[in-house]
């Protein structure tokens, strides 16, 4: 990318590549040709947060959306709206007290989306039911942050009987597994699939949607052949933009496409350089490094502070004072959040600065 060109941009700035995300996105279709194409794809906006990237997915013909929060929520549906287009979205969090209000009064005003959110509990299934959204049961595979443990199904059956005509389905996420072979996933991932595939049959009928996996695990759902015999979606978001996490699975054929761009601004000792780009503009809470600087193989990040982003030089040249560098992140989804703003690319072409439109909370 021509110097001259980001030397325009403050630092430290969060960089799209447009194009990058349309490489990712067809990817995903490749590796979803064999199992249903995109139909079976309900990717987490939680990371691509840009409405300008949630409308190439759109563009793609994806319909089906999972969410967390409020803002999220707001973001995917005025789109929609504007596009003359309708969603189905998953608030995939079970909101309560005032946040369930937002939801129900985004539900009110756009009435042509569809509208549902988790629920584990049977007076949360009845309230979602009574204000007019759908309900997905959440389940909880071994992981032990939300949810009913599959084991458990006369409470899974008390809350779908709570959600009623309102029942649109199941929800796991067995986010836990993140090993870094293919067999060992698969080998922690199939017995859980097999145990939700069966209460799915049980429990519920052919309409009912069975949701799924994060970016680690959704090669292995996609192939489990007892979910591949229900109406089974998986929902990654990381593959949009991509990560240096989720290289480490093995998975071919993604590319990092949303970085940050920092300046070195100090040279405190020697082979350590300092840039300007820390907790408050990449996710520090990863493990380190938490970045990789890219064309710089050399440099490797040192834990950062809230301004400060220290890199040691463990072999080769060691960037000059003022230079630009453009850190790809080893999490992508705190990183984007961090961000109020980011600069759209086309290739080596700056098209705008564009809002992060659906970062952070208070909606």
């Amino acid at each position: 990318m021509p110097s001259a060109l980001l030397e325009r941009l403050p630092t430290p700035m969060l960089l799209v590549r447009l194009d990058r995300v349309r490489g990712n996105l067809a990817r995903m279709e490749e590796l979803l040709a064999a199992h249903g194409g995109l139909a079976r794809w309900r990717p987490h906006v939680k990371t691509a947060k840009v409405p300008e990237v949630l409308e190439l997915l759109l563009e793609r013909g994806l319909r089906r959306f999972k969410c967390a929060t409020t803002r999220e929520a707001r973001v995917l549906l005025e789109l929609a709206e504007q596009r003359g287009e309708s969603v189905d979205l998953l608030v995939a969090y079970a909101h309560r007290g005032a946040n369930l209000s937002r939801i129900v009064e985004l539900a009110r005003l756009h009435p042509r989306q569809r509208i549902s959110m988790l629920s584990e509990d049977v007076a949360h299934a009845r309230e979602l039911r009574e204000q007019g959204l759908g309900v997905f049961v959440d389940l909880d595979p071994q992981m032990g942050r939300s949810g009913i443990a599959l084991g458990e199904r006369a409470r899974i059956r008390e809350v779908a009987l709570a959600a009623g005509h309102a029942l649109r389905g199941w929800h796991a996420y067995e986010g836990h597994v993140r090993a870094t072979t293919a067999v060992e996933r698969r080998s922690a991932c199939t017995p859980l699939f097999d145990e939700l595939a069966d209460l799915a049959q049980a429990l519920g009928t052919r309409e009912h949607e069975t949701i799924t996996s994060g970016t680690p695990t959704f090669v292995e759902a996609l192939e489990h052949r007892g979910l591949a015999a229900l109406e089974h979606t998986i929902s990654p978001g990381i593959v949009v933009y991509w990560d240096h996490n989720s290289a480490a699975l093995g998975l071919q054929g993604f590319r990092c496409a949303a970085s940050v761009l920092a300046r070195v601004i100090s040279k405190p000792r020697a082979q350590r350089v300092t840039v300007d780009a820390g907790s408050k503009s990449v996710d520090a809470s990863v493990a380190d490094p938490c970045v990789s600087v890219a064309g710089w193989p050399g440099l490797v990040a040192a834990r950062p502070s809230e301004e400060h982003l220290p890199l040691d030089v463990r072999f080769g040249p060691a960037p000059a004072l003022g230079e630009l560098l453009e850190l790809e992140p080893r999490h992508v989804c705190p990183m984007v959040n961090l961000a109020e703003r980011c600069a759209l690319f086309e290739g080596d072409e700056l098209l705008r600065i564009a809002s992060v439109a659906a970062r952070a909370h208070g909606d």
